[in-house]
């Protein structure tokens, strides 16, 4: 719950919870700072980011709500008029010094005025009939959810002084929470939030937010603040109230199943095929991938893996994406490429090795890698100093470093997806679609043929390193458009492979050999979250939330990772906040333990990825995973 300067106690409160961190007994926080902090707290609540924009009506009164505030429609419309695209931070931070929060007393009077007999409580029947007859109407579903919640219900009775008491307990501890995590997650306080950046102790004071255009305000000297009648508080009240229904998930790391990826007894007999690729993890975050067509000529048996490459890094180097978890859907295509239907998915596990056996009938196949991103993220860690990438000899000719050329060997590994040890023309466009966002054409291959070392029209290693050192030529000696190249392969100035994972893919069949061909390097948001939504839905266990039995939630779990999937049955979007600051030996894909995600109707998202932190290890650790789902319709 944010607070703004000039409010009632819990602002007392929620100042004092924050001078015991030891920043600010050192440097006392002003009003202004905790009121940044308190916004943030809120945002980031609803956002994995304060640069993340607030893009609804819903994203807004809940982002509010979060803060303490107490919208109704007519407050959100205020701030949300037809011509309002998005709100940033900063006009956030800015509604939150116009709209103060409900203090209990307020929320107490409110009822009161409903509390004919005046001992605490309100009939259902009045209730009802309020909540779905005036003001901002709710339906019966959602009526029957309030009634049903059994910790301010009794008797045909709806105690609202319990009620006030938990939500503002609700509150205070959700602000707790998310202030301590910003105060310790390093990561976040390197986030630069709005136009505010908490940095170093020579500190400035806080600016004043700079508003987007996008937002419609009136004069300074008319109030932003809407008390709204007693039927608009009670109504946005108990919505809010709604969120703090929880639900737990617990679970263990190991699953019931046999998880062991083992070879079939006469796979020396079977034909394959192998083909690489890696993921590669963009600037916001996303990670795109190499996408494969499989063709299967008759029934066979298929013995299918995919695994980390491995490159021949130098000694005392670490190599982070060994420890990336890799996994293969398996979809079959019926009639055109829109129409796929999910297969199988690769669930057993041999060490880094992840792999399905089973049969397949005739047809195409669209093999469609994917990673939880638990362990692809963005570097954090200062590189402090730059690899030298090339150097002149005493007659001033150019040459690549021992080191560079290492580098450079290891992106020809990567690049080879056939792994014959040369660059086709096709090889050679995936890498030039990555690091320039061009293709070489026909003529311009030819051209590289005639200058650099070839065989059979196909690149070879040499040739694709004296490529590189003609681009350190072009450049005169600076590595400035080769550190482009190293950094859209994944590369830190250290040289170091931090944010890409190469993988290789085996594909054995007992009938016939299997063709596969590169066909895309894309994001795989789309058939990916389908085929995972299907995949969880097929083989995992399935729990409604209590009160809502249009919402459930669908965990598998496996001895590497847990998958969650929320399925949304309803006629309407709902918002699921998720809590698990209290899980155990694993780790998120999110980057945030408390977080929210808004499910459509009568659709599927997933939820997070959990990845157990011992997987690389033989003797798995316990692991605790443990849920905390609120829910907002």
């Amino acid at each position: 719950m944010a607070i703004s300067p000039g409010s009632d106690a819990a602002f007392s409160s929620q100042k004092s919870t924050l001078s015991e961190s030891p920043r600010s007994k050192k440097f006392p926080l002003t009003e202004e700072e905790i009121f940044y902090m308190n916004c943030r707290a809120a945002y980031l609540t609803v956002f994995k980011s304060s640069l993340d924009n607030i893009i609804s009506k819903d994203q807004l009164c809940l982002a509010l709500q979060h803060a303490g505030r107490n919208p109704s429609q007519k407050t959100i419309t205020k701030y949300w008029t037809p011509q309002t695209a998005k709100l940033n931070f900063d006009d956030f931070c800015l509604i939150l010094r116009k709209e103060k929060p409900t203090s209990k007393a307020e929320l107490l009077k409110s009822f009161k005025q409903l509390d004919v007999n005046d001992d605490g409580s309100i009939l259902h029947t009045d209730l009802y009939k309020l909540l779905t007859k005036r003001g901002e109407k709710m339906t019966r579903e959602e009526v029957n959810a309030i009634i049903n919640l059994a910790d301010v219900n009794a008797d045909g009775k709806f105690d609202y002084i319990k009620f006030c008491k938990l939500y503002m307990t609700t509150n205070e501890q959700c602000l707790k929470t998310t202030l301590e995590k910003l105060e310790v997650d390093s990561k976040l306080r390197r986030q630069q939030f709005g136009s505010h950046m908490e940095g170093s102790p020579e500190r400035d004071p806080s600016p004043v937010p700079k508003p987007s255009p996008r937002i419609i305000r009136k004069t300074d000297q008319e109030s932003f603040s809407n008390k709204g009648d007693t039927r608009s508080s009670l109504l946005t009240t108990t919505r809010e109230f709604r969120t703090s229904v929880s639900f737990t998930i617990t679970m263990g790391a190991n699953s019931n199943q046999n998880s062991k990826l083992t070879l079939p007894n006469s796979i020396k007999e079977w034909r394959c095929v192998q083909s690489k690729g890696c993921f590669f993890l963009e600037e916001d975050g996303e990670i795109i991938s190499h996408q494969y067509r499989m063709q299967i000529a008759q029934r066979s048996l298929v013995y299918l893996t995919i695994k980390p490459l491995n490159l021949s890094q130098a000694e005392g180097k670490p190599s982070p994406w060994l420890s990336v978890d890799t996994a293969l859907y398996i979809l079959k295509e019926n009639e055109s490429q829109a129409n796929l239907q999910l297969m199988c998915f690769t669930e057993l596990r041999n060490r880094e090795m992840f792999g399905w056996t089973g049969e397949l009938g005739p047809g195409i196949y669209w093999l469609i890698p994917s990673t939880t991103g638990c362990r692809l993220k963005k570097e954090i860690k200062p590189i402090t100093e730059e690899a030298q990438l090339v150097y002149r000899d005493e007659t001033g000719e150019l040459f690549l470093t021992k080191e560079f050329r290492s580098t450079l060997s290891d992106i020809f590994e990567v690049i080879d997806l056939d792994g014959n040890g040369l660059l086709s023309l096709e090889e050679y466009n995936f890498f030039e679609l990555r690091t320039s966002g061009e293709k070489c054409d026909e003529d311009a291959w030819a051209v590289c043929r005639e200058n650099f070392d070839t065989k059979k029209n196909e690149l070879t290693r040499q040739g694709f390193m004296n490529l590189n050192l003609m681009e350190a030529y072009d450049g005169e000696g600076d590595p400035r458009d080769l550190w482009v190249t190293l950094h859209s392969m994944g590369y830190n100035k250290a040289l170091e492979l931090t944010e890409a994972c190469p993988f290789v893919i085996d594909i054995y069949a007992d009938k016939c050999k299997p063709r596969i061909k590169t066909v895309h390097m894309e994001a795989c948001s789309g058939q990916l979250e389908k085929a995972i939504c299907k995949s969880v839905l097929n083989k995992g266990d399935a729990k409604v939330m209590d009160g809502y039995e249009n919402i459930i939630v669908h965990t598998y779990k496996c001895d590497t990772w847990i998958t969650s999937v929320i399925e949304n049955k309803s006629d309407n979007k709902v918002i699921i906040h998720i809590n698990n600051e209290l899980s155990k030996n694993c780790v998120n894909n999110r980057g945030l333990d408390i977080f929210a995600v808004e499910v459509a109707p009568k659709s599927t998202m997933v939820m997070h990825c959990f990845l157990i932190k011992a997987f690389c290890f033989i003797n798995l650790k316990k692991t605790f995973l443990l849920l905390m789902l609120w829910i907002n319709m």
